[in-house]
């Protein structure tokens, strides 16, 4: 495992960040695993059992916290994951040439904020594959729902995406911006 940083401001914001990433994907990872040995196709009420819960805890880091948490992935189901600029489409290369690399953060922009966005990638594991092997294979709920579906044909080991955290340089005027909309 390496983590590499380009400008490190923030230490502590960035530690934490880390923390709750690698708490956020243990729990992708813990619930993926309650697919294992099951003989059952995945339904939408499996997704919401395993998938939306990952979403639901981003989405609370982020406004808990002033960040911007999100999934990004080149093969996306959602279209809402697909890379957000140049820097998310640069970090999903890397991960893709450096396999042992697990994260990374990097200064940006985003939205005209200046701030520091770390990325982790996040690796195909076995009970990813009810949902994400081959494409004839998917539930039929996927077939259904997600007719421009990207994500399918992987194999345990394989780049699934990776986490984005944007950690605007003016956190408080960040979190009060989130209230306020």
């Amino acid at each position: 495992m390496s983590f590499r940083s380009n400008e490190v401001c923030f230490p502590s914001k960035l530690s934490r960040a880390v923390e709750e990433i690698e708490n956020l994907d243990a729990m992708r990872s813990g619930l993926a695993a309650s697919l294992e040995g099951r003989t059952e196709e995945p339904t939408m009420q499996t997704m919401k059992e395993v998938c939306r819960p990952v979403g639901m805890r981003a989405m609370q880091l982020s406004q808990e916290n002033g960040w911007q948490v999100k999934q990004i992935a080149k093969k996306y189901r959602n279209p809402d994951h697909a890379p957000d600029n140049l820097h998310a489409q640069i970090a999903l290369a890397k991960f893709g040439q450096e396999p042992d690399l697990v994260g990374f953060w990097d200064r940006e922009t985003i939205n005209g904020q200046l701030g520091t966005r770390y990325y982790r990638r996040i690796n195909v594991e076995a009970s990813c594959l009810a949902c994400h092997g081959s494409k004839d294979s998917r539930p039929q709920f996927v077939k259904d729902n997600y007719p421009q579906d990207l994500a399918y044909n992987f194999h345990v080991g394989d780049l699934r995406g990776m986490y984005s955290v944007f950690i605007p340089d003016d956190v408080k005027q960040s979190i009060q911006d989130a209230v306020n909309s």
